[in-house]
């Protein structure tokens, strides 16, 4: 088949975008529906096997999914359409967003809409743990893999590297014993061609990061190299990886509190793109509290810089040895160690945000936090009890129920 214009493929990969509602599973049935079913740019085999080899990459697995797809189709100028399309829209929201919530984020009525957001934060998080822990929990070893994760980060505040190199590496070793599966060649490309690819993609995500430090601007170098490393260990998907940025954003760095990180995901939730834009809203408040208007900006840009290159990076680097990746069953194997490990991540972000949203103070104790009985919020409780009967009971969409939640909390507050 010969490649599509590059307008259809504009036009195809724009309409992902913007549909681009839900989280990764609706957002990967769009690709489908776009790719495979109404164009037939894609065969379901070769959408298959890239989302499994976007699934072994750190980073949002969707938008790599849709990079590849450009790049299969149109080469490194399809995989920039389709991934700059991707992303984008949703990052153009956020920046709008962002930018109303740190001047009138203050406002009462202001809080009071975000009282029924986060509400319903609290049981999105829930609904995507449940739906990981479906598909990632098997056998008795997933389990444990699951419970040790949420006992090593909530106890213990083990770091989240650390508890995924952990079960990767138990991943890798219990599968050392499968048989590798038939190898192919893949698309034919010289390594030197792979090398120069990583050094120029590489660059690029490094030169923000150094001009940053050679300016002397020490907030702006901190958050790069904060997001850099978030870009390297973002296995298991936004959800996971969002309780190891909320433990560092708001206990050791101080740029946010816990009410903003779960402002920033109920935000991300109503966007299209990739959920892991929550990053930009962090990076944004961050950088509004170091120096207004134009520093948020600034750090939103940068944010953004040294979370998406690196997926650009993985995709145009690995692409054309998918099928020889996929052949390795220990790969697999680490990958799905890391899965069910972040069910117990997850479980810890859903635990962590469940407290701060329904009790006023929460403490730091030697082993997790701790809330102070007396600051429970029956009000909170029952918002979370009406958002949970809307998405797990009536299994409303997201989107509907998050407006609706806001637009009760914010009824409420004026009539009473």
């Amino acid at each position: 088949m010969s490649p599509p214009p590059i307008s259809d493929l504009f036009r195809s990969f724009a309409r992902i975008g913007l549909l681009s509602f839900g989280g990764p599973a609706a957002q990967i049935s769009v690709m489908h529906g776009e790719l495979v079913e109404r164009r037939g740019w894609l065969t379901e085999q070769q959408f298959l096997g890239a989302l499994s080899f976007c699934m072994l990459l750190p980073g949002p697995e969707a938008m790599q999914l849709c990079t590849y797809a450009g790049w299969r189709l149109r080469g490194v100028l399809g995989g920039l359409i389709a991934g700059l399309l991707f992303v984008l829209p949703g990052a153009l929201v956020i920046l709008a967003l962002g930018l109303g919530y740190a001047t009138y984020g203050d406002l009462p009525m202001v809080q009071a809409v975000f009282l029924g957001i986060k509400a319903a934060v609290v049981v999105i998080v829930l609904q995507a743990l449940l739906k990981l822990a479906q598909r990632a929990l098997k056998g008795g070893d997933s389990w444990a893999l699951a419970g040790l994760g949420f006992v090593a980060m909530f106890f213990l505040s083990v770091p989240f590297p650390l508890i995924i190199t952990a079960a990767a590496l138990w991943g890798a070793w219990a599968t050392r014993n499968a048989v590798p599966g038939p190898e192919t060649v893949g698309v034919a490309v010289p390594f030197s061609q792979t090398v120069t690819t990583a050094l120029v993609w590489g660059t690029l995500w490094a030169a923000p990061v150094l001009l940053a430090w050679g300016m002397g601007a020490e907030f702006l170098t901190d958050l790069a190299l904060f997001f850099s490393k978030l870009a390297v260990v973002t296995f298991g998907g936004a959800y996971a990886v969002l309780a190891y940025m909320t433990d560092t954003v708001v206990a050791t760095k101080g740029w946010l509190t816990t009410a903003e990180m779960i402002d920033a995901l109920g935000l991300a939730e109503t966007t299209p793109g990739p959920l892991i834009l929550v990053t930009e809203f962090v990076g944004l408040l961050a950088g509004y509290a170091q120096g207004g208007a134009g520093m948020a900006v600034l750090a939103a840009c940068l944010t953004l810089w040294v979370t998406f290159i690196p997926c650009f990076l993985w995709i145009f680097t690995g692409a054309p040895y998918i099928e020889r990746i996929l052949a390795r069953p220990r790969l697999k194997g680490a990958l799905a160690g890391i899965s069910a490990a972040v069910v117990g991540v997850i479980l810890n972000l859903s635990v962590w945000f469940a407290l701060h949203v329904l009790f006023g103070q929460v403490t730091m104790s030697a082993f997790g936090p701790r809330p102070e009985i007396s600051s429970f919020s029956l009000r909170d409780a029952v918002y979370v009890g009406l958002a949970g009967g809307l998405l797990l009971g009536l299994r409303l969409p997201m989107v509907p129920v998050l407006v609706l939640m806001a637009a009760l909390a914010g009824l409420v507050h004026v009539l009473i």
